[in-house]
C-alpha cells in the first residue's frame, strides 16, 4: 500500500520503526535505573509504561513517580545524563541496524513522491540515522535536541509533528505519522494527522488502536508493494 493522494508526507518515529534501537535503550536504562532503585527497573513493564517514545528527562520523571520518588531536577539530570552516556558508546560500537522492510518502504515512499522525515524524542537521531546509513533517505528530522531548544512539548503532545509537517510546508491532513509506542501514536492522532499507523513491535495491536492508530503492522514492509 504506497498512498497517494490525499497525502503529501509520512512522519516516522525512529526507535522500534526505522531502526532496532529499542532494545539498546532498553538496556541502557535498565543498566542506569538499577543503579538507583532498590527494585530493579523490569524492561518488560517499566520501559513501555513509563520511558518509551518521551524525551528522556520526561521519562526519567515518570519512572521516578511511578516508584514513589521525588523527581528533583538534579537527580532527574544525573539519571538522563547517565542514560545517554551509555546509549552513545552503544552507537559509537556501531549497534544499530535498519529494519529492512521500513527502508524498502521509504525507498518506495520517495520514489512516489512523497516527502519523509523523522520525528524523534531521541537527542540521538541524527546519529541514528547515520550510524544505520540511512540519514540521506530523510528531508527532515526533528529530535530531542529541537524539542529541547524550540520548547516544544514531548509526545504525546504532538508539537514535534506538527512541526514537521510545517518545516515541509504539509498540511497534518494530508500527512501520515508512523509510530510504534503509545505516547507516538497518541500525539499523531491528536495533532490530526490524516493516518496514524502503529507498527506492534512493542505493544499489542489492541493497544495501539486504543492510543488512536487508524490502521496496524506487524512490520513496515507489509505495505510495501
Amino acid at each position: 500500500m504506497t498512498p497517494h493522494l490525499p497525502y503529501d508526507a509520512v512522519l516516522f518515529d525512529l526507535d522500534g520503526v526505522l531502526t532496532s534501537t529499542t532494545a539498546l535503550h532498553a538496556a541502557c536504562w535498565k543498566q542506569t535505573f538499577d543503579q538507583v532503585l532498590d527494585e530493579p527497573f523490569d524492561i518488560a513493564r517499566d520501559y513501555l509504561a513509563h520511558v518509551d517514545g518521551k524525551p528522556r528527562y520526561d521519562g526519567v520523571r515518570d519512572l521516578l513517580r511511578s516508584r514513589g520518588i521525588d523527581p528533583a531536577p538534579e537527580l532527574v539530570r544525573e539519571i538522563g545524563d547517565r542514560k545517554q552516556a551509555l546509549v552513545e558508546q552503544a552507537l559509537a560500537a556501531g549497534d544499530v541496524e535498519a529494519f529492512p522492510g521500513s527502508i524498502r518502504w521509504v525507498r518506495q515512499l520517495r520514489a512516489s513522491g512523497l516527502r519523509t522525515a523523522v520525528v524523534s524524542s531521541s537527542r540521538n537521531a541524527a546519529a541514528v540515522l547515520r550510524a544505520a546509513g540511512i540519514d540521506a533517505l530523510f528531508d527532515l528530522t526533528i529530535d530531542g535536541r529541537d524539542v529541547e531548544r524550540l520548547g516544544l512539548r514531548g509526545k504525546p503532545a504532538p508539537d514535534g509533528f506538527l512541526t514537521a509537517a510545517a518545516r515541509l510546508a504539509v498540511a497534518p491532513r494530508r500527512a501520515i505519522v508512523v509510530e510504534d509506542a503509545l505516547a507516538g501514536v497518541a500525539a499523531g492522532r491528536s495533532g490530526g494527522f490524516g493516518l496514524v499507523i502503529g507498527v506492534a513491535r512493542g505493544v499489542t495491536a489492541q493497544e495501539l488502536r486504543s492510543a488512536g492508530a487508524h490502521m496496524v503492522v506487524d512490520d513496515l514492509g507489509e505495505l510495501a508493494s
